[in-house]
């Protein structure tokens, strides 16, 4: 049986490319932080309200987030066995360019490009510069303007953290690991520590623990409040493929990945229980529903003012980690589909002295940088850009997930280091849902969901001219378009 021809390692786009490589240069301590970092970003101090919220009851509100985290697991688990078998740069866009042909990688590439990943860090650096405008209320006012436009003090804060995390990152991957693990290993404590301090304090009760839901007012809204108590939680556990996008960069990538991918989930899951223990224990349910910022809430109720501002801290710190992860394997993305042929072609050049892809970084920051230069002023244009693109988000993890059946019969003795527990039921689980929460944004959503699609279709012209345009990357893809 011939291999299929994505098993052939695909060629350097230019010839002084083809003597450097990524640096491989990410231990499982950076790999670690950059899953931790990205997943445990705003959501935790955000999304607690929503859930409780929607579903009425502290007992509903902790099985929604086991739920939750058990369902990114099976995410991550398939995860974990494609980027063991398949350790190069890009995540899915890679899995999806084996399993599916080069037209699903370049779809996902292009909503990554376009408003996924650089909607998701120009969002992120906007939240970092409202977190620190609870020091600085100064911030929202305008700094400079011309012809109608006005530039916030909101945007020049969002625009520099992009632009020094993007330097940050320009240095080398040991660099922004080494960032990534100190801004992860500080947000981390500081969430441990607010939750053994509330616990400790004895200023708490834990009669509200018992407290019964509400009676619904029928089916369809006790599943519709449901389904969005677990949009939230899963928002929150968002961000742990972000270590497959930098599998070319991890030391000993079939090892190191399923680990990671396993152990972090399990890890954010129990940090996830710890602190809504901790937040249920001090606030009652009633509160935590009316509060926009439970973390500050519980915060201020326990020690005053101070309080509310140490943990704005620990939200900058949070904040700034995301931001950076995202940073950090966004580029890898446009990276490897340059490497194809299925983008600028420099977007494949690696920086001589820090084996970073320096292009692809750049355009990444300046494409969410001119997001916030557009929409920075108003949050709630900022959350409908998103929208837009997060059912192609689900509908891409969907499909992912499924290529470990796809790529188990296109590809069967392809090198599989790891073989995902419980195959083919857990991906199928984890497709299942995704499915489900595509067919609820479709109902719930339907303006959204039709301009992310039209953000996809719109992608197919610049397919076309990069695979099949003169001089481009049909040789390196393989001769039967897969």
């Amino acid at each position: 049986m011939s291999l299929h021809p994505d098993s052939i390692p695909r060629m350097s786009p230019t010839p002084p490319a083809a003597a450097l490589e990524l640096n491989r240069a990410l231990g499982w301590i950076g790999a670690g932080a950059l899953l931790a970092g990205s997943v445990i970003g705003t959501g935790i101090f955000l999304v607690p309200s929503t859930i409780a919220r929607e579903i009425g009851s502290v007992p509903g509100v902790f099985f929604i987030w086991v739920f939750g985290g058990l369902l990114s697991l099976a995410g991550a688990l398939s995860y974990a066995e494609l980027g063991a078998a398949y350790p190069e740069a890009g995540g899915e866009y890679v899995y999806l360019r084996r399993a599916y042909g080069p037209v699903w990688g370049f779809l996902y590439g292009w909503q990554q490009i376009a408003i996924g990943k650089t909607g998701s860090i120009a969002s992120i650096a906007t939240g970092f510069a409202l977190f620190l405008g609870f020091f600085f209320p100064q911030l929202g006012a305008d700094l400079a303007g011309a012809a109608g436009w006005n530039l916030s003090g909101i945007q020049a804060v969002a625009l520099s953290a992009v632009i020094l995390l993007t330097a940050v990152n320009y240095l080398g991957i040991a660099v922004g690991g080494t960032v990534q693990t100190i801004l992860t290993a500080l947000k981390v404590a500081a969430i441990l520590s607010l939750a053994a301090l509330a616990l400790s304090s004895g200023r708490g009760s834990w009669s509200d623990f018992s407290v019964l839901p509400a009676a619904a007012a029928g089916h369809v809204s006790a599943l519709g409040g449901f389904f969005a108590a677990l949009s939230a939680a899963l928002w929150a556990y968002d961000g742990w493929n972000n270590v497959n996008m930098v599998a070319g960069e991890v030391r000993d990538p079939q090892r190191v990945i399923p680990r990671v991918l396993t152990l972090g989930i399990v890890a954010v899951i129990a940090v996830y229980l710890l602190i809504n223990l901790a937040y249920f224990y001090v606030l009652p349910l009633a509160e935590i529903q009316q509060s926009t910022q439970v973390a500050q809430s519980v915060a201020d109720r326990l020690f005053g003012s101070w309080g509310a501002g140490a943990i704005t801290v620990a939200a900058l710190v949070s904040t700034l980690a995301a931001l950076n992860g995202a940073i950090l394997s966004g580029a890898r993305v446009s990276y490897a589909m340059a490497c194809d042929g299925l983008f600028f072609r420099h977007m494949a050049d690696l920086s001589p002295g820090h084996r970073t892809p320096a292009k692809a970084l750049l355009l990444q920051g300046l494409f969410a940088c001119g997001l916030i230069l557009v929409f920075g002023r108003d949050k709630l244009a900022f959350e409908r850009l998103f929208n837009f693109a997060i059912f192609g988000m689900w509908g891409f993890y969907g499909i992912t997930a499924l290529a470990v059946l796809v790529l188990r019969r296109r590809q069967p003795i392809a090198l599989r280091p790891y073989h995902v527990p419980g195959y083919p039921w857990v991906p199928l689980c984890f497709v299942a849902v995704a499915a489900a929460f595509c067919a609820s944004m479709l109902v719930q959503r339907p303006q959204e969901t039709s301009l992310g699609i039209a953000l996809l279709v719109g992608g197919l012209p610049f397919y076309w001219f990069w695979r099949w345009g003169p001089g481009n990357g049909r040789q390196r893809i393989g001769s039967d378009g897969s």
